[in-house]
């Protein structure tokens, strides 16, 4: 049953949810996409490339939450002096993650499953830690709803990899009604006192 799920009903649901959520969405998104473009002076949406189902490569979609200001030399400057007081907001609210619906739609990730990382860490991978990539990534997953950026990158790993390998309805069901109480209670949004999770270079 666990297999079956995995393999056929969970992209079902992910469908079904994401073309839900889309809808309902649309009128907030009507309202905030405006201020947000004002707040950043430019493009609303945040767009990467980040690996995903078997390191298939696709376009990660977010809200926009930080701003292009660089310094003299045209670098852009770091993370915490261009993150604007409506992207923190949106950033405790997870607001930013929602234009994601639209990869789900597409098939490019699910609800649940470990976050997309950067394509620059695949060559980093252990052989175990490339395991997070034998399914589709997620909106939020067993690592997030257990510290998010918080946590380890050791102790991330071993989530991802642990929910890969125990994936089920119950499971997904346990890992959404957790992350609505953390995202209410903005519990593990950063690491310490920086913006964003410090940078993966490798396990040495």
């Amino acid at each position: 049953m666990r297999r079956l799920y995995r393999d056929y009903f969970k992209r079902i649901l992910d469908f079904l949810a994401a073309l839900i959520g889309l809808i309902v969405l649309l009128p907030v998104c009507i309202i905030i996409l405006p201020v947000v473009s004002i707040s950043n002076g430019g493009p609303v949406f945040f767009c990467q490339i980040r690996p995903g189902l078997n390191n298939h490569l696709f376009k990660l979609i977010k809200l926009k939450t930080m701003t292009d200001k660089r310094d003299e030399s045209g670098k852009l400057l770091p993370d915490n002096s261009r993150l604007t007081n409506l992207g923190r907001l949106l950033r405790s609210l997870s607001v930013d993650e929602f234009p994601q619906l639209i990869n789900i739609l597409k098939g490019d990730m699910s609800l649940v499953g470990p976050r997309p990382l950067l394509t620059e860490y695949l060559p980093l991978y252990s052989e175990f830690q490339k395991r997070r990539h034998e399914i589709r990534p997620g909106i939020t997953g067993w690592a997030q709803v257990n510290g998010r950026n918080e946590l380890s990158w050791q102790k991330k790993f071993e989530l991802d990899i642990w929910y890969v390998d125990n994936l089920s309805f119950i499971l997904d069901l346990k890992i959404l009604l957790m992350t609505v109480s953390r995202v209410i209670r903005r519990q593990g949004i950063n690491s310490g006192d920086i913006v964003t999770m410090e940078k993966f270079t490798g396990n040495d």
